[in-house]
């Protein structure tokens, strides 16, 4: 009897309305971010401020409704924790999508949810200049409201340290269970902790980031071809390596190379870890320096621009100059999966732009703002497959896996391997059905990586000078789960498919 007492008191295995207040907490905070257009809305005297009042208000009622009656008692646990980061991530997406479709810019929810997902997924695929599938052309970039491209900027930079980990470092209510939350989100095999307390970590990461992204801000600022606006909108932009633009033609617009070399520079500062960052400004310098996959991160680059470099000076008639500048800002624009274009390597000699389409799949460093599948895992596959031709010649030695004096743990080992086999399971599907929608094996790869890698341009039909309007809602649906499977860094999303996620 005592026994049936304590089982009909246990906890359930996935506790839902803990689940749905958090949730809650976070769509409540989005209404805050929601009404930061409305002061740049004011500024330039656009009537579409209403609509961001009108989604903010959605997002308080719904979102405080669902935090009042459903306020978290209770310890996250790791699966509630996956669970939370998913759905946030797509609750986010839908409500964000609001004020594209309240101002009637786009007609279609889908383009709206695509676009809004695009921004917090640091993708920066876009559609719009572009005729959608049902024939309504989307207006071009530089013909929207100055509020709605700061609201695309602005879901860029927030979804590039992440929205959990701002949350966590301003709303101390979600102090529960915020290790499960932090580790779920961050990017990398695993989540680097610069504190005991997860809310002072998260804060410390915030901090660089801001602080990064006010001296971007400043040295655009300082260029005569780029108002406070502009200079604002590509911080935020490129900090978070999203690749949102305010011209139809991205940074190629500014025809500059300062700004150019800016933007090169804190592309490849944001490919970095936020944590090396932190300890580098605190004075640390070796742990910066000595860290493998800075280091390496360094050589893929100088070696990825040596090469392009090479080839658009040899192969495309480009002055070295020349070749130096856009050769650079591409790779590095590609490697961090930032996505803005300063030429179109669709027209590069083909040996240069089959090379830059490796890089699609290359990323940024754990702990950074890119996407892609991050260095380190590089590292390990590299080491894991040169230690097997050892282990072939020595069957009966023990040759662990070591990245600097750290040994990789088999488990570790075992994740990275399975990760790099889903990464390519999904690419090929994402492909396959871009495919059946009637694209070319061009576009539909294009179209896979760029949102899988969260990169914003492919290839094809979605090119660096291309949108992604014309693609059917399905389509669309299917590559908008792709950015989030791709951010999110697979598991935390695949894992909650799986049945063993939903037994007792």
């Amino acid at each position: 009897m005592q026994n049936s007492s304590i089982k009909s008191f246990r906890r359930p295995q996935i506790d839902f309305l803990t689940v749905l207040g958090i949730l809650g907490a976070f769509i409540f905070f989005l209404g805050f971010a929601l009404l930061t257009p409305m002061v740049i809305a004011f500024i330039y005297e656009e009537e579409v401020w209403h609509t961001f009042l009108s989604s903010a208000s959605i997002a308080f009622i719904f979102g405080g409704s669902l935090y009042y009656f459903f306020k978290p008692e209770q310890e996250l646990r790791v699966r509630e924790g996956f669970l939370v980061v998913s759905l946030t991530w797509l609750l986010l997406s839908l409500v964000g999508a609001l004020p594209f479709v309240i101002s009637g810019i786009l007609p279609s929810y889908t383009d709206a949810v695509f676009e809004t997902m695009s921004g917090l997924t640091t993708t920066g695929a876009t559609i719009f200049g572009g005729e959608t599938s049902s024939g309504f052309m989307n207006p071009q970039i530089e013909s929207l409201p100055m509020s709605m491209l700061f609201w695309r900027s602005l879901a860029h930079w927030l979804g590039g340290m992440g929205i959990i980990v701002l949350t966590l470092a301003i709303l101390p209510l979600l102090g529960i269970g915020g290790m499960q939350l932090f580790q779920a989100e961050s990017p990398g095999p695993t989540a680097d902790k610069l504190t005991p307390r997860v809310q002072e970590t998260a804060k410390l990461l915030w901090g660089v980031y801001v602080a990064f992204t006010g001296m971007e801000f400043l040295l655009l600022w300082v260029h005569p071809s780029m108002d406070w606006f502009d200079a604002l909108n590509h911080a935020f932009a490129t900090l978070a390596t999203g690749g949102f633009s305010t011209k139809n033609a991205s940074i190629q617009a500014f025809d500059s190379v300062y700004i150019d070399a800016v933007i090169t520079l804190f592309m490849f500062l944001a490919g970095i870890s936020f944590a090396m960052h932190f300890r580098l400004l605190r004075g640390d310098s070796k742990s910066f320096f000595d860290n493998r996959e800075t280091r390496f991160y360094a050589l893929i680059i100088a070696i990825s621009v040596t090469i392009v470099t090479f080839s658009l000076w040899i192969f495309d008639g480009y002055s070295f100059g020349s070749a130096l500048r856009y050769g650079s800002f591409q790779v590095v624009s590609i490697v961090t999966t930032t996505g803005f274009g300063t030429d179109n390597y669709e027209l590069w000699y083909s040996f240069g732009g089959f090379f830059l389409f490796l890089l699609f799949f290359a990323g940024g460093c754990a702990g950074s703002t890119g996407g892609g599948p991050k260095m380190i895992r590089w590292m390990i596959i590299i080491r894991n497959s040169f230690r097997e031709f050892k282990q072939i010649v020595h069957p009966k030695a023990i040759l662990p896996i070591r990245i600097g004096n750290k040994t990789i743990d088999a488990d570790i080992q075992r994740t990275v391997l399975s990760f790099f086999v889903l990464y390519l399971v999904i690419f090929g599907l994402g492909a396959l059905v871009m495919a059946t929608m009637g694209y070319n094996l061009e576009s539909a790869i294009g179209a896979s990586i760029a949102c899988l890698g969260n990169i914003g341009p492919g290839w094809g039909a979605f090119g660096p000078t291309d949108n992604f309007a014309q693609i059917p809602y399905f389509g669309k649906w299917v590559l908008i789960v792709m950015m989030m499977v791709g951010r999110l860094e697979l598991f935390t999303v695949l894992l909650i498919f799986t049945p063993a996620f939903w037994k007792q």
